[in-house]
Order: C-alpha cells, then structure tokens, then sequence
C-alpha cells in the first residue's frame, strides 16, 4: 500500500491543531505541549486502506430461510476496501519505540457506534508513551470517523455467530500494525495488543493461527461480545461465548505445537460488569486455560455504578497490574525527556 505522507508540528498550547489533507492519507498533528527542543509528544490522524473478507449474510440469510441443516456464514465471502481512521500518538524523542495497539469496543446500537466520532483514548494513550511506546488506535469500520459497513457483526442474540465476526476486525488491525511497523518511529519487533470490550475478544484472536510474531503480549480489558443495558449481567448465549473463549485457547496453544511462542494474556475485569456480570468473565478465562491458552486473571474493584467502563473511568485500578505485566514481558522502556515532563 502507498500512503502519502505530509507531516506538520504544532508548537504550543493544547488548543492549537492543524490538519493536513493528502490524496491518501490524513495527518493531523496535535501537541499536548511544548516539552524540549527536540521533544514532544504528538497525535497524528492517519488514512490507512484496508481489505477485508466479510461473510456475504444476504446468503447466509438465505440458507436460514431453505431449513439448511447446517449454514456455514464463511461460505459466501464479499471483499470490502476502504480507508479507516488511525490515531498514532508519540513522542518525538523515542526513536523505534514499542508499538501499544487500543482496540474499541462495540455499542450495541447503529446510532452510538457512528456517534463515536475519532477514537482515541487521549487519557489512556499519553499514559502508554509515558511508558515507552506508540500508541495506535484504529477506528475500525462501520464506526464513527471511519464509518461504512458493520463487519463486526456477530448476528440476533438468540443465535450469535461469536468467532467469525471476529475475523474482520482482526484483519483491520494486523493491516494497520503492518503499516505502521514500516515507520521509522516504531520497533517493529515489539507490540502490546490491548482491546477494551469487543475489542478484548479481537485482541485474544490475534494470539491464534499464525501467531504474530512481534506481539509480545495482550491484555484483555472487559472482553465480551453480546452484551447490552437492556439485560445487564446476562450477554447473548454465554455458552457460545463459553465455547468461543475455549476454542481461542486451543489456538494459543496450537502455536506452541507449531514452534511459535505462546503469547502470554492478561484478563482485567472489574467486580461489578454489568455487560457480563461477575459470574461469566471468570469462566471464560477458565475455559481459555484448560483448552490451553496461556494467561492470568485480574479481578479489578467494583467501579462506580458498572466497571464494565473501568479502562477510561478509573485507571488507577488497573495500572499496577499493567505495570507489573509490562516488566514481566520485557517492556517497560526508559522515560524520555517528553515523558518526564508530565
């Protein structure tokens, strides 16, 4: 893929902002301050083309309606390309630095996943470079900036097909890490995958099949499918789920067969999660370990009136236990001037 690039540095207060429009490619570059001579810490807006391989669910509807004994979503496949929105924050200073990759979450209505605009995580990405990385953060398709097709969706609550929407966004992600790995900012070698909600399943996906080899490790925050306030505590068909979670730990551990490492996982969810409640997210990371994928649960505290949004709302729960799997990886990088300066 070909993007252009123009680049343009802000100096100054955290109000100014310029955008720069190119053929293919979108950069706006925003200072949260002006640090050192030669470093600052920036956000740069990306248009980054991908393609992914969508069931065709026009067909697969079809099969539904002639009582086939067993429809298959994967057999009909439409090819979908487009452009989606990437947010890439950094700190001038850090030269190949480790990427950390924020996967979204999915809301359960049409209006409220176009309603989310450019996602960014500002709070959770400045935090991230103070740690040594750059951070990405794909707005994937079918939601806010990006807009276009919902490729995520898994199909009705009474009959959720959890895995193969999982395969688009999946798809999104490892297009634009390879974008990026291509820059001269990042260490190509090196990446935290981390996924809020939705986000969460798609991260632990990445750890199966043909293993990305500079994934160093995920972090699962709130990770689930099917859930919604209008049945707080009970997602769509747990038991699919259930199996879902077991058949991505059996593709963990199919990398270890295959000489591939491991990746090591972190699951964090608080105490009262009103998508999943308190009862599921530990039986799910219970059936990931027995089908033989590699991780640990983080039980973080309740938080305010549904910790299912604990990752924005109270990142002092769950820093600490990032922190200390940051060290157990071999991630944690030295502080740059920029850094420091917050």
């Amino acid at each position: 893929m070909n993007n252009k690039k123009q680049e343009n540095v802000v100096l100054g207060t955290a109000n100014n902002r310029l955008n720069a429009r190119v053929a293919t490619a979108i950069l706006s570059i925003y200072c949260f301050g002006t640090h050192t001579a030669n470093a600052e810490i920036i956000e740069i807006s990306l248009k980054i083309p991908v393609q992914v391989e969508v069931p065709d669910h026009r067909q697969y509807q079809h099969q539904h309606q002639h009582q086939n004994p067993n429809p298959n979503p994967n057999q009909h496949q439409l090819t979908i390309k487009q452009d989606i929105v990437v947010t890439v924050v950094r700190d001038t200073a850090q030269r190949h630095a480790a990427i950390a990759l924020i996967a979204h979450g999915r809301p359960a209505s049409a209006a409220d996943r176009l309603r989310m605009g450019q996602v960014k995580y500002p709070g959770n990405a400045l935090w991230l470079v103070q740690q040594g990385f750059v951070v990405i953060v794909p707005t994937r398709m079918g939601y806010g900036a990006t807009g276009g097709p919902d490729v995520d969706y898994s199909g009705e609550c009474n009959d959720k097909q959890y895995l193969p929407a999982l395969q688009a966004a999946q798809s999104e992600y490892r297009q634009v890490l390879d974008y990026v790995r291509r820059q001269s900012y990042a260490d190509s070698k090196h990446t935290l995958l981390i996924g809020e909600s939705f986000g969460g399943m798609v991260v632990l996906a990445m750890t199966t099949g043909t293993a990305d080899p500079g994934v160093d490790g995920v972090i699962n925050m709130a990770g689930g499918d099917g859930g919604d306030s209008s049945h707080p505590d009970q997602p769509c068909q747990p038991e699919r789920l259930e199996a879902s979670f077991a058949a991505l730990g059996k593709q963990n551990q199919q990398n270890k067969q295959n000489k591939q490492n491991q990746i090591p996982t972190r699951w964090m969810y608080s105490l009262n999660d009103r998508l999943w409640g308190s009862t599921y997210p530990r039986q799910w990371f219970d059936a990931f370990i027995h089908a033989g994928g590699v991780g640990e649960f983080i039980q973080l505290p309740a938080d305010k009136n549904n910790g299912h949004f604990i990752f924005n709302r109270n990142v002092l729960a769950w820093h600490p236990a990032v922190e200390k799997f940051l060290l157990d990886i071999n991630l944690s990088a030295p502080k740059t001037p920029a850094a420091l300066s917050h």
